[in-house]
């Protein structure tokens, strides 16, 4: 094997773009499902109709207390007598479901952390309390979930990498088989770290970048 290659990391750095671009696939996938669920169980979480508000918590409860790896390996395994589903709509199904619960919790602090005197106000202005949460409440929970929610995104990019369970060819997989072929499993883990570090530096970046700019956006309202 001989010792640790930095020109094999080199040689091999490119081959691992279409890898990288499956990890990134299988996250903005993810995430995506994960905040239309997860929006939907923060607003039947705060419901005050039980029959609403329960199964919310009960679902956040379970998928919170239960690994990714175990939820993947059970899509994958347990739907296949239901439904025929393959390895990649089962990572995304995974992936979004378990990032759902997080997200869920992330809004609910979010809309309870507006002020209570704006909905009583639109309240009291003849609004619905439909229209009140659209038009008042979640326009600012959205903007106070940014940073909570890019932190989620960038646990969801790591996690992506159990998606190798199921055959799925992103980065950690890739390096693992690389590794196998050439003999240079280090070499190959260490182009695999330095895309994950790119990516979540790229992440970082921009939700930096945004939660600047609506900062701004905020200082300029209050002059």
């Amino acid at each position: 094997m001989g010792t640790w290659d930095f020109e094999i990391v080199i040689q091999y750095f490119f081959s691992f773009l279409h890898a990288a671009k499956m990890t990134v696939c299988i996250t903005v996938i993810g995430i995506a499902i994960g905040i239309i669920l997860g929006l939907l169980l923060a607003l039947m979480r705060i419901s005050k109709y039980k029959f609403l508000s329960i199964p919310a918590k009960a679902y956040i409860w379970i998928i919170r207390g239960t690994p990714l790896l175990l939820q993947l390996l059970m899509i994958y395994f347990g739907l296949v007598n239901i439904i025929r589903l393959g390895n990649l709509p089962s990572a995304f199904l995974a992936l979004g479901l378990h990032n759902s619960a997080y997200i869920a919790e992330i809004f609910r602090g979010a809309i309870q952390g507006v002020d209570r005197g704006q909905r009583e106000a639109g309240l009291s202005l003849g609004m619905t309390p439909g229209k009140v949460m659209n038009r008042i409440i979640l326009p600012q929970a959205l903007k106070r979930a940014i940073p909570p929610l890019s932190n989620q995104l960038i646990i969801a990019l790591k996690d992506s990498s159990l998606a190798s369970a199921v055959a799925i060819p992103e980065l950690l997989l890739y390096a693992r088989q690389m590794g196998a072929s050439n003999f240079r499993t280090m070499e190959m883990l260490t182009v695999a770290a330095v895309y994950y570090l790119l990516l979540t530096s790229i992440l970082t970046f921009c939700s930096n970048a945004l939660e600047k700019k609506l900062n701004v956006s905020d200082y300029k309202v209050l002059e």
